[in-house]
């Protein structure tokens, strides 16, 4: 961590990190309204995550992350954009998913540019499939969607393959989606353009 990131957690993760309890979460109590909730699951050093709240006022934002430094980053985005309507959650984000999220209650899932685990043997610890696609849409409010990018072909592959095979979930496109000009370019995702490799998006929505 650097020295910013180190002191911001330090202040600001009382404010703004939600404990992992084995307790549903109030939404209402949290933001002190009833506006949709996004859920982003592993927001990096959390750049975008900060930028698409900043430009959304009226829509709440939850991130799940455990890498610390990132973490730090995005606390200090918080607070530097006086942000309202964005608090996170530093654990594991099935295991937030499982014990704190109401069915029927996410407006949205962000999924930008997780780990890809490449290697075939890891391939079971990826996030986007079932039967993990199908808690995300037991999470999900009628017509809630989905959004997922990747720079692994492969993996964009399997994803589409996975969320085509979760009953409840449609695409939106016919395969991938296009790009949605609305979602800022990531580190993580520069890193891959730098690389030469495609990006991939997904968009599937719960049915009505």
């Amino acid at each position: 961590m650097t020295d910013s990131e180190k002191r911001s957690y330090e202040e600001l993760h009382q404010v703004w990190c939600l404990p992992f309890e084995h307790k549903t979460l109030n939404f209402t109590e949290i933001f002190g309204n009833t506006n949709p909730v996004t859920f982003e699951i592993g927001f990096g050093m959390g750049h975008a995550t900060a930028a698409i709240a900043r430009a959304n006022p009226e829509m709440n934002y939850i991130g799940s992350e455990v890498h610390v430094p990132g973490v730090g980053r995005l606390l200090s985005e918080i607070k530097k954009n006086q942000l309202k309507n964005l608090f996170i959650i530093e654990y594991d984000a099935l295991e937030i998913l499982k014990s704190m999220i109401p069915d029927g209650s996410i407006e949205a899932f962000h999924i930008f540019f997780p780990d890809p685990w490449p290697k075939k043997k890891h391939h079971k610890r990826r996030l986007v499939q079932r039967p993990h696609t199908d808690l995300l849409m037991q999470k999900l409010t009628p017509g809630g969607y989905i959004y997922f990018a990747t720079d692994w072909q492969e993996y964009a592959e399997e994803a589409l393959s996975e969320l085509e095979a979760t009953d409840g979930l449609k695409n939106r496109y016919e395969g991938f989606a296009p790009h949605q000009e609305w979602r800022p370019r990531t580190k993580f995702e520069q890193k891959g353009i730098d690389a030469g490799r495609d990006i991939f998006e997904l968009y599937f929505e719960k049915e009505e």
